[in-house]
């Protein structure tokens, strides 16, 4: 396995960018995707709570992760902010 001295998982985002109108839009898909990768994290945390206590909330973490990425699928700006807004109150 190489290691790298860049632990940022969307750098690439960051090193295509071409100019200045494109910056916020990619802002924007760099901010939901850190998102996402966070509340997979807390679904990974719901999951391991003992005798299924945590199901409930992983399958409504995961549906709104899916949709998220869904919004980022159809490149839909303003349900990518929506879902960005929703998932940074997850926890």
């Amino acid at each position: 396995m190489t290691s790298t001295t860049n632990d940022d998982p969307l750098d690439f985002l960051s090193s295509n960018l071409q100019g200045a109108p494109q910056r916020s839009q990619t802002d924007l898909i760099q901010l939901l995707l850190y998102e996402i990768i966070r509340v997979k994290e807390i679904i990974k945390y719901y999951e391991s709570i003992p005798n299924g206590a945590g199901q409930l909330g992983a399958s409504i973490l995961n549906e709104l992760v899916s949709e998220a990425y869904q919004s980022l699928v159809n490149y839909d700006t303003e349900l990518m902010r929506k879902y960005y807004d929703l998932l940074q109150n997850c926890d």
